[in-house]
């Protein structure tokens, strides 16, 4: 499993902070460590290690680059490998958080961003380094097109979603409580989308957390959690049950449903016209031929799937 991205929030002092960027990734803390003495190569090593684990590289820079020496030592190791496309991401990186922070200015970001991006045309980073800054600092289309450039490297970026649903909640925080607010749609959207076994599953909590961040910035809920209406409505009782029931699942290796990934192969098999590999493999699945666990029961997105296995299941 992938890790998640960085808290989308409001920036809390380091000091107060319960967690560590790195999470529990213990090669990352190495040559984080190792970065911080001015031993770069513990940095490219890992890199080279990531390959193209996009998720996973994506959280590696991106922590990295939180640390105020990264900058420093990165300029040094591209000092000494000027061909370095890795240490040309990092440095994108870097500046991208250094300009969140106020303590360098967007263009040089952006610039910098753009560059890694040339060098390595396939890998969606740099593109979530642009990403990043202009979810705070950009406009709507601008937000848009950058999130298209990630998605057309790698559909399934986890943290360039998390980043889309963090700017989609903030839109109309004064409609309040709105069941059908387009963030939820682009979750749900989202998760359809991706394969059986992705963490991009519970992006419908995720969203759902993101609008009551908002809704409680903006007064328009209690700042406390448990007080606000927020989290004890029928749609957040569905979101939290559906998004940890897949994860419980997918976590048991003997629960029947491990076979959940047949399911979603019969669904395509079915949709390309291949009815008797479809119906074959509906048959093999039996009773735990489902629809994705993240749909809502009042809008199913998977209701004509069932409609149509149960007309392949009846012709065979």
């Amino acid at each position: 499993m992938s890790p998640p991205p960085p808290p989308l929030g409001r920036a809390r002092k380091r000091a107060a902070q319960a967690f560590d960027a790195a999470l529990d990734d213990a090669e990352l803390v190495a040559a984080r460590a190792a970065l911080a003495q001015g031993r770069w190569t513990a940095v490219r090593a890992l890199l080279v290690e990531t390959g193209d684990d996009w998720d996973r590289r994506g959280h590696r820079v991106t922590a990295l680059a939180e640390e105020p020496s990264t900058l420093a030592w990165t300029r040094d190791w591209l000092l000494a490998e000027p061909e370095s496309a890795d240490a040309a991401v990092l440095l994108a990186a870097a500046t991208v958080r250094r300009a969140l922070d106020g303590k360098d200015k967007p263009v040089r970001a952006r610039e910098a961003c753009q560059t890694a991006a040339a060098l390595l045309p396939a890998d969606p980073t740099p593109w979530l380094g642009l990403l990043m800054l202009e979810r705070v600092l950009g406009g709507e289309q601008d937000v848009i097109q950058l999130f298209d450039e990630v998605r057309l490297r790698y559909p399934d970026h986890h943290h360039a979603h998390h980043l889309m649903v963090a700017r989609l909640a903030e839109r109309r925080p004064d409609t309040g409580q709105d069941p059908l607010h387009e963030v939820y749609d682009f979750a749900t959207w989202s998760a359809e989308q991706a394969p059986a076994d992705s963490p991009l599953a519970i992006l419908p909590v995720v969203a759902h957390a993101e609008r009551y961040r908002v809704l409680a910035a903006s007064g328009g809920e209690s700042a406390d959690p448990v007080a606000s209406g927020h989290w004890v409505g029928r749609r957040a009782r569905q979101v939290m049950k559906t998004a940890f029931d897949w994860w419980l699942e997918w976590e048991r290796d003997d629960h029947p449903r491990s076979q959940v990934d047949l399911n979603f192969l019969a669904h395509a098999k079915f949709s390309e016209g291949r009815g008797a590999e479809a119906a074959a493999l509906f048959h093999r699945i039996g009773p735990y031929a489902t629809p994705a666990p993240w749909s809502y029961p009042d809008r199913d997105p998977h209701s004509a799937f069932r409609a149509a296995r149960d007309s392949v299941l009846g012709t065979v």
